[in-house]
């Protein structure tokens, strides 16, 4: 089912507005179509494709607000849903932190969000790209098990202060485990894109395929401190937990790395090593984002962190009319800038070290300063004189990004990576890393 045009959800959103009888009112509108392939044990186990409208409506009296959601869209459901909004924001209580819907906002050009080649994929498009990936399983008598998805998708919000925003989006996902026959060995891989034209599922199985089968008798090393060289996607889960600690209310309360005595926080001080930049912009062609947030404010070009030093952090409507701070809101994707040297050549430029592939099952120690536990997983080896050596058995580790960032040696080339715990995307280098603990050894492959 064709996701609604911006014409088409203007038209739905005017209609249901018109139905409002409250003080204010807002209505959010989604549409998505996507299609999927899962496989295992070298065989397609499931493929589907999941079609999706829903529609919810914000009502508001005064600072009472109730909220109702719908998926059919005929003129008497979008009249009740308008009721049923009514009635409940007739019951709520009084919100004290409520704001007052935004009125009309400048979103500039739309971003590159949206990708024809990406809407356009049927099902043997999908098929064959697995079988890409399968055929490089079987040749290498490995066993492969993943997942292929793409989707077409909209979002758009109108409300009674004249505000409207329409972005239409696309998004493809593939991730790949192989294991040798014996489950002695494990390799992984993951991409994610907006254009399906830039997935080659070929290539990034042969990649998973190749540390499956360098990293079988892994040998048992003893747990330290290390030189290491974390992948972008190891790098993606150590970092997205910094970026989730960038929030102005919890660092004024307290609860957060960005949080000191007194109520006051480190906003503008130098924590990270001066190479460190990090910022978001929703027009970069390699990772675009909507131009709008959710609550209907415009998103920016932001800086973040520069050269190691917190400049930003986002924030509610409300926190910053509360506190007199300015109102960025939080971000929808990630950018840190590289270096220029590949994958390959941070290898080669390091005497002792340790290449992670993937780390999982990430915890949080301390929320005070981001220390982190978890395991390294699908292909971990140790690194002598510029060459990979041997694999070694997963460790357990205990490290914050924080630290992390004060230990950097060198950064690599940017490229886009997928968090294997929250499956965002974002841009990110390989990093060399001195002194990053671990702290015992996993029997996990």
């Amino acid at each position: 089912m064709p996701i609604l045009t911006k014409t088409e959800a203007k038209a739905l959103l005017t209609k249901v507005l018109a139905y409002s009888k409250a003080e204010q009112c807002e209505v959010n509108l989604s549409s998505s179509d996507s299609g999927n392939i899962r496989y295992a044990r070298n065989s397609v186990s499931t493929s589907g494709g999941i079609s999706t409208n829903s529609l919810v409506v914000s009502s508001a009296f005064g600072k009472k607000l109730g909220i109702a959601t719908i998926n059919e869209f005929d003129d008497a459901s979008l009249e009740k849903v308008v009721r049923r909004s009514e009635e409940l924001a007739q019951l709520a209580p009084e919100n004290p932190e409520f704001m007052p819907f935004l009125g009309p906002q400048e979103y500039g050009t739309d971003s590159p969000t949206y990708s024809e080649a990406t809407a356009a994929v049927t099902p043997k498009q999908r098929a064959d790209a697995v079988q890409d990936s399968l055929k490089q399983a079987m040749d290498n008598k490995l066993n492969a098990a993943g997942f292929l998805s793409n989707s077409a998708g909209c979002s758009a919000m109108m409300n009674s202060k004249g505000l409207f925003a329409y972005n239409a989006s696309t998004d493809v996902a593939f991730n790949i485990t192989v294991r040798t026959e014996d489950s002695k060995g494990s390799g992984y891989a993951t991409k994610g894109y907006t254009d399906f034209s830039k997935l080659n599922a070929k290539t990034a199985t042969a990649i998973a395929a190749k540390k499956a089968l360098s990293s079988v008798e892994a040998k048992a090393i003893e747990p330290g401190k290390y030189t290491v060289i974390l992948e972008p996607t190891a790098v993606a889960v150590m970092l997205e937990n910094l970026f989730f600690g960038l929030d102005a209310r919890q660092a004024d309360e307290g609860r957060s790395f960005m949080s000191k005595p007194g109520g006051k926080t480190k906003l503008g001080e130098q924590l990270l090593d001066e190479r460190v930049n990090i910022y978001s912009d929703p027009w970069n062609p390699e990772l675009p984002t909507s131009t709008w947030s959710g609550d209907g404010r415009a998103q920016q070009k932001v800086n973040w962190i520069e050269k190691g030093i917190i400049k930003n952090l986002y924030s509610s409507r409300y926190w910053a009319q509360k506190t007199g701070i300015k109102s960025i809101p939080s971000p929808d994707g990630m950018i840190m800038q590289g270096g220029t040297k590949s994958l390959e050549e941070l290898i080669k430029g390091t005497e002792r070290g340790i290449l992670v592939t993937r780390l999982w099952y990430i915890r949080s120690v301390d929320p005070q300063t981001i220390l982190l536990t978890g395991l390294t997983r699908d292909g971990t080896f140790y690194i002598e004189n510029g060459e990979i050596k041997f694999p070694v058995k997963n460790f357990r580790f205990n490290e914050s990004p924080i630290i992390m960032l004060n230990n950097l040696e060198e950064m690599g080339k940017v490229e886009r990576t997928v968090s294997a715990e929250s499956n965002a995307n974002y841009l990110l280098p390989p990093l060399k890393i001195k002194d990053f603990t671990f702290t015992s050894l996993s029997d996990a492959i």
